[in-house]
């Protein structure tokens, strides 16, 4: 069974959390999948931003919820 094609456009860059020893970077960023609408993402990236990892995709609502529970941690 072939893999499915993922398209996606970073958006928006807003932060580098890290950067490993390879150079990859975990990052957070806004981005559109597959032209639908645009969701926040937190992932590794390499370098040139043609290979990723694996990662968490998250609405305005829960990143908004995750930002309210690491305030009060």
């Amino acid at each position: 069974m072939p893999k499915a094609e993922i398209s996606f456009e970073i958006v928006e860059h807003i932060c580098v959390l890290s950067t490993g020893s390879k150079g990859w970077t975990k990052e957070l960023n806004l981005i559109s999948w597959n032209g639908r609408a645009p969701k926040y993402d937190l992932r590794e990236w390499s370098p040139e931003h043609d290979k990723m990892g694996k990662g968490v995709t998250l609405s305005k609502e829960e990143l908004e919820a995750l930002k309210d529970l690491l305030q009060k941690m």
